[in-house]
């Protein structure tokens, strides 16, 4: 598949400045229009206030992209026809020329063949719901689990099994480090109910944590669990009655697969009152200020 590296990321890897990859699902299948675009050059604009550099990556007419112009930008978040585009995805839309937003797998992907180290996302994938049954797992999971980069998340979904979640992490060899915290995030509220086994305090331990794993030859992924302020999160009553509504709502309607998420997300949405996409901006401007901070200890800046 054709890789094209934006000029000014290129430069910036080969000079050493920091550079943080940024996911394009928020802005294709993610955030309404027009919030998304919006939404997407703030987080370049705080990456770039922050002395790095910053890299979004997509794919447009066939050709995945690490690092998109304004205009590239503008037209993946407008556009209603692209796609959302998983690792597995992207032989085809290289074949037929499809335009997409990447998901975290594909991010991760792009971004270590492209070079980059750290990589700031919402929220991760993981094992759905009834898992035991559907073998309902997102992608995001075995990706990471061969990909030798940082993560940083607001932990998984909440509309996913956590506990599930976790112990698949465990098994896959991924390391959680828990950011200031030994509570795993829940995406909108800051304490999912579960316990990760390690934190770290600054940006410098992740830094140096991703370099032993380098040492020892450990290719997994490192996930920094980044929980939103508690002054930002969605109250923790408001969401689990939201999310208990959205999940009854979507065993009777019968919804699953890749369409479970989306739908689980927009209930929430619309039971809260557009108050959990006010949250999810919040945990990915939190996730992008952590992540430029790993990515210039990483660096040596």
């Amino acid at each position: 598949m054709p890789v094209r590296i934006a000029p000014e990321v290129a430069d910036a890897l080969a000079a050493g400045v920091p550079v943080l990859a940024l996911e394009s699902t928020i802005l294709t299948h993610g955030l309404p229009r027009p919030r998304n675009l919006d939404v997407a050059r703030d987080a370049e604009a705080q990456v770039r206030a922050a002395g790095a550099v910053p890299a979004t990556i997509g794919v447009l007419d066939g050709v995945a992209r690490v690092g998109l112009s304004g205009d590239e930008l503008e037209r993946l978040a407008s556009d209603p026809d692209v796609v959302k585009l998983s690792s597995r995805d992207l032989p085809v839309a290289a074949a037929t020329g499809v335009s997409g937003g990447t998901t975290v797998a594909a991010t991760a992907h792009l971004a270590h063949r492209a070079g980059i180290r750290v990589f700031s996302t919402g929220g991760l994938g993981g094992v759905h719901r009834g898992a035991s049954g559907t073998f309902d797992e997102s992608a995001d999971l075995p990706a990471l689990a061969r990909l030798p980069i940082v993560v940083v998340s607001a932990g998984v979904k909440s509309v996913l099994d956590v506990p599930a979640t976790l112990e698949r992490l465990e098994t896959l060899g991924i390391g959680v480090l828990g950011y200031r915290t030994l509570a795993f995030p829940g995406f909108y509220v800051a304490d999912s109910g579960y316990r990760v086994t390690h934190a770290v305090d600054s940006p410098e331990q992740v830094a140096l944590a991703r370099a032993a794993a380098d040492d020892l030859g450990l290719d997994a992924a490192l996930l920094v669990a980044n929980p939103v302020p508690a002054d930002e999160q969605l109250p923790p009553d408001v969401h689990d009655d939201a999310l208990a509504r959205a999940t009854a709502a979507l065993v009777e309607r019968g919804i699953g697969g890749q369409d479970a998420t989306p739908f689980l997300l927009e209930f929430i949405r619309d039971a809260t009152g557009g108050a959990s996409l006010e949250v999810n901006v919040a945990v990915y401007r939190n996730n992008v200020a952590l992540g430029v901070k790993i990515a210039a200890a990483i660096a040596g800046r």
